[in-house]
Parts: C-alpha cells; sequence; structure tokens
C-alpha cells in the first residue's frame, strides 16, 4: 500500500521530517537540534524551513539540503511522482479553469496539467487527500499527485492565477465581442466602445508579469503576435523560439499599446513600422533595456522586444568564446592607433556583444569613442553613441563624417551596408582613427570581397583593414546532466573535415534535467574565425581576387576555420556535435 494512503489525514511537521531525515543519515543529529530550537513556532512547511538552514549533507559535505533535494526525497518517501514545475510547459489558462484559487490556495495545491481523462495537481503535504474528491466532482476527471517543491507552489499559485485573473477581468470590461480588433478583415470593430486601455489596471498586470517572467526564463526576446482571434506570446531562450502564453485578440492588442506607450512610440500610428526601448529593471533589482520594434500585419501590429543585459558588456573575451591566443591577438588589434576591425557574421550571431565588449574595454576616461547606430542596441554612459535616422538623411555615411568632427579617437560603425559608408569608413580609418564595424557575410575572408564588391579598390582595404572576425553562437551543454558517449573516427572526420587535430577519447551531449528544462543546453558560446590581414593576405588582394584562393592563404597564414572552432569547444565539453554541424560551414583544409 502506498504509505501516503496508510496515514491519516494531516500536514507534515517539521519535528517528524528532522526525524525521518535524522535515520536516514541525511543530517546529524545538532543540526537537528539547531533547527528545533531556531525554528519550533515557524508555521511554513518543513521544506521551506529546512532550506532555508542552507545545511550541508551529513554524508556529503559538497552538497547542501536544497528546497529541492528535500522535496525529492519527500517524494521518495511518500511513494509519489516528484515533478519540478516548468512554467514554459504549462497551459496556464487551461490548468488555472480546473481549480478555484481560494480553493487551491486553501489546500496549497496547484494543477499543472489537464487532459481529457486526468488532472495532474502538485502538492507538498503528501498525507492531504481530502481535496481529492471535491477536484475530480469538478473536474470530471481522475487524479494524478505529483510532489513538487512547496516554494515553486506559493510562488505560481499567486503568479498564474494572478494572470489569469487580470485576462478575465481585462475581457470581461470590454462589452463589445473581442475578435476582429485592428483585424484587417474587420475594421469597423474599431469603433465599438467598450475596448480595452493600454493603462487599464489588468493590462498593467499582465505587463509586469510578461516582462519578470521573460527576465526569470532568461529569454532574448519576447515576441507578441495578434492571430485571428487569439495573440500568441513566445520567448526565444538560447536561439529557440517557446510558446508561452495565447491570450484574447483584445487583450494581446491592449498589450501592445501598453508597451508602445513605455517604449515612447506613436500609439495612433498602427501601419507602418516603429522602433522604441524601455528600460526597467529584473525581479533581482538589475537594470535591463528592452529594445521594441512594432510590425503592422495583417490581424494587428507584431511586436518583438529585444532584452539585453548589461552584464554582458563586463564579460571578458575568454567568456563570451575566444581561444587564449585569438583573445590575445584581438586585444593587441584594438589597441592599435588606427585601422578597420570587422565583425561579420548573421544577424543573432553575437557580433554587437562582441564590438560592446570590446569598447567598454577601450573607453577610458583619455579616449573619445563615438557609435552610429541603426538603431542603437543598449545605452552605454561611455560611449558617445548617435542614431540612424533616415527620415532626415542622417544614415550611416553622414554620421561618421559628423563623427570625424568630433575630435573622437574610436569610432563604431553599426554595420556597412553600402559604398558610401565603406568609404568614409576607410576615409575615417586613414585620417588616424581605429574603426569597428560589422558585415553579413559567411566567413571571415568573404568579408574583404564583400568590401571590395561594394566598390571599394582593393589598395584602400590593404591600407586600412587589420582583422575580420567571424562568429557564430551555438548552444552551451548544461553541466549538470551532459553525458558522455564514444565518437568514432568517421564521425570525427565529419566534423573537422581531414584536419589533422587530437581526437578526444569521448565527447558529451545532451540529455535533460530539470535545471535546462530538459533540453539538454543551457546558455550559449561563441565560435570564432579570426583572421589577421598579413602581408601574405595582402598579396593576394586584387580588384577582382578569388575569393578560394584568399581563404586558402589566411588558412596558411593560421586561420582556423569556424568549424575547427567549433571541434575545440567539443573537444572541452561545451557544445554537441549537432550544435556545431547545424551552424558551421564545413571547413577546407590548407594544403
Amino acid at each position: 500500500m502506498n504509505k501516503a494512503t496508510a496515514t491519516p489525514e494531516r500536514k507534515i511537521g517539521l519535528t517528524e521530517t528532522l526525524d525521518a531525515l535524522l535515520a536516514e543519515g541525511a543530517i546529524t543529529r545538532e543540526q537537528a537540534n539547531l533547527i528545533r530550537g531556531k525554528y519550533a513556532k515557524d508555521a511554513r512547511h518543513p521544506v521551506a524551513i529546512i532550506a532555508e538552514a542552507n545545511l550541508p549533507l551529513a554524508t556529503d559535505a559538497h552538497r547542501k539540503l536544497t528546497a529541492e533535494t528535500l522535496t525529492q526525497w519527500l517524494a521518495k518517501q511518500s511513494d509519489l511522482p516528484y515533478l519540478r514545475i516548468d512554467p514554459l510547459s504549462l497551459d496556464v489558462a487551461g490548468v488555472t479553469a480546473v481549480i478555484p484559487y481560494a480553493y487551491a490556495s486553501r489546500y496549497g495545491i496547484l494543477p499543472v496539467k489537464v487532459t481529457k481523462t486526468e488532472v495532474t495537481v502538485a502538492t507538498a503535504e503528501p498525507h492531504q487527500r481530502g481535496w481529492e474528491h471535491d477536484v475530480a466532482q469538478v473536474a470530471k476527471r481522475e487524479i494524478k499527485r505529483v510532489i513538487t517543491n512547496p516554494l515553486d507552489i506559493q510562488r505560481y499559485l499567486v503568479e498564474f492565477y494572478a494572470l489569469a485573473r487580470s485576462v478575465q477581468n481585462a475581457v470581461e470590461t470590454r462589452k463589445a465581442p473581442l475578435s476582429g480588433i485592428q483585424n484587417l478583415e474587420q475594421l469597423m470593430d474599431l469603433g465599438r466602445k467598450g475596448q480595452l486601455t493600454a493603462d487599464d489596471q489588468h493590462i498593467v498586470g499582465i505587463v509586469d508579469w510578461l516582462l519578470q517572467y521573460a527576465f526569470d526564463q532568461r529569454a532574448s526576446d519576447i515576441h507578441l503576435e495578434p492571430r485571428r482571434d487569439t495573440g500568441n506570446i513566445r520567448f526565444r531562450i538560447d536561439g529557440v523560439l517557446h510558446e508561452v502564453y495565447q491570450t484574447p485578440s483584445a487583450v494581446m492588442s491592449a498589450v501592445v499599446s501598453r508597451l508602445k506607450i513605455l517604449a515612447r512610440m506613436d500609439l495612433a500610428e498602427k501601419r507602418r513600422p516603429q522602433d522604441g526601448r524601455i528600460k526597467t529593471r529584473s525581479p533581482e533589482g538589475k537594470e535591463i533595456e528592452l529594445r521594441v520594434s512594432s510590425l503592422p500585419t495583417a490581424f494587428g501590429e507584431k511586436l518583438v522586444l529585444r532584452i539585453f543585459d548589461p552584464e554582458v558588456l563586463v564579460r571578458d573575451f575568454s567568456q563570451l568564446g575566444l581561444s587564449d591566443a585569438d583573445a590575445q591577438q584581438w586585444q593587441k588589434l584594438i589597441r592599435e592607433p588606427h585601422g578597420i576591425l570587422l565583425v561579420t557574421g548573421p544577424t543573432g550571431s553575437g557580433k554587437t556583444t562582441t564590438l560592446y565588449s570590446t569598447l567598454k574595454q577601450l573607453a577610458t576616461p583619455e579616449v573619445n569613442v563615438c557609435t552610429i547606430e541603426d538603431p542603437i542596441e543598449l545605452v552605454e554612459p561611455a560611449f558617445n553613441q548617435m542614431q540612424v535616422q533616415t527620415n532626415i538623411d542622417l544614415n550611416f555615411a553622414s554620421g561618421v563624417r559628423a563623427l570625424l568632427r568630433q575630435d573622437p579617437d574610436i569610432i563604431m560603425v553599426g554595420e556597412i551596408r553600402d559604398l558610401e559608408t565603406a568609404e568614409i569608413a576607410v576615409q575615417a580609418a586613414l585620417t588616424g582613427h581605429l574603426v569597428l564595424s560589422t558585415l553579413h557575410t559567411n566567413d571571415a575572408p568573404s568579408a574583404l570581397t564583400r568590401m571590395l564588391d561594394l566598390g571599394v579598390p582593393a589598395y584602400l582595404i590593404k591600407a586600412t583593414v587589420l582583422a575580420v572576425v567571424a562568429q557564430r553562437l551555438v548552444r552551451r551543454l548544461c553541466p549538470k546532466c551532459k553525458q558522455p558517449v564514444e565518437i568514432s573516427d568517421a564521425r570525427w572526420r565529419e566534423v573537422t573535415g581531414g584536419w589533422k587535430m587530437a581526437q578526444p577519447k569521448q565527447v558529451f551531449e545532451p540529455k535533460g534535467c530539470l535545471d535546462c528544462r530538459e533540453t539538454g543546453y543551457l546558455g550559449r558560446v561563441g565560435l570564432y574565425e579570426f583572421m589577421t590581414v598579413t602581408h601574405a593576405l595582402r598579396m593576394q588582394m586584387q580588384e577582382q581576387p578569388d575569393s578560394q584562393l584568399l581563404r586558402k592563404a589566411a588558412l596558411l597564414e593560421g586561420m582556423l576555420p569556424l568549424r575547427i572552432a567549433g571541434a575545440l569547444k567539443i573537444s572541452e565539453g561545451l557544445t554537441s556535435l549537432g550544435e556545431v554541424l547545424s551552424s558551421t560551414p564545413p571547413p577546407e583544409t590548407s594544403a
């Protein structure tokens, strides 16, 4: 018989929990007595109390008795499944509709999954079952109990029901039907009365929840996408989009309006794209900046919020993923008095982070650092930043011309897109300035041919370009669950493309655990193809150079291709074979 069913209806107590842990040797008698004396009158759940004491495990001093460890132990003691709540995998609207908040709060339970035949309910009290019959009758489904961290139940009970209540109240405040607001198919709906407003208190609550939730989940982007009858909310985490929530279309429209107000965008203008920014704080109190972009679609305005964490500016190059040799070479190059340094790669490959981290190191009181960006990604007090304004003919080229009259030492041009910008960047380098910029090319040697394609003469490129860095971002393996696997010679040759490099005895592959939300990955790391423009490379530069010969010359000069940079990260156990193979082109040999 299940241990939980063999005991009377009651809450678990601190004394019995400590006695059970003591009997198993998880804690010492001194630790148990210490907690009894300090928390004797504390009414909280024993797991929360013992976790707060931050005790080392008696059998392993390197491990702590955390809330999760204690919850897993409690689940084992109770013969019930353990569940750690992943808020991204929950249908918040569905689960909160099963049990009223007052009832769920009274018993400390939280529905986490609803199917046609079953409701999974999280609890931290294995000996309390009085609520099961009531919930089964109301839901008309069988009940499956799981043991969950009481702190998570308490937190998500408040968050999820508050969100669901805000959405429901927002819907009820609008008397007119919900469908068709800002919908090109039913433009007449815009004139209806009772429409939700951006400063409605329920909408303010939804937006606050959305932003805090995104920070908590390490999202880099928030996507708000209007559809015919609903609005989808998705987060991009470690480069992959996850669907988070669906709201009625009227609520989505009001949420978009609220965010536009916060971003100081034109609320009345819904026909053309706009840009704005929001500065706010994370739940931990860190200042975080969001860049907001709107796009008119068939069913309303789509909004994307790019989240910038100021901590990226204080990361050193080894944290970003540069090898020691490349980091030393980069440090040497950024101290050059003049020349051009180019960073290339597709959108979302980390170019901005590389440039901002570099500029942050260079921006001392003795140096004037100026940037021209479209738009300004992250406002940094150490730089003088200017934004492109196409409506008043302030483009990259005219912006750099203006910056040159501001006595700059270092100039960062957000992107070289055309001949005019390329020429003015070259001119700035020739007149004694260090210029950093980005290009969209697949590899480092292609940046030189791209400059030629734009129309910059070869002799000017030879005279100014110091180095090119191509980069990609790959997901970093979760350190807690990555598992070692053997790798065959053929598989390693597939990765390295014939390059002569040591084959590791084993590599690591993703497995999935609670910390990485079963993805196997946690965070990202950069891969870099570092090409210094040496004398030999300059000799290859002609008005119409052969890109393959240019690449071979770069390889002979010591450039490591992106794939080989990825292979090194695989050898170090930082990422997986699949990530590197999907993100990098096959390497050519230098032979």
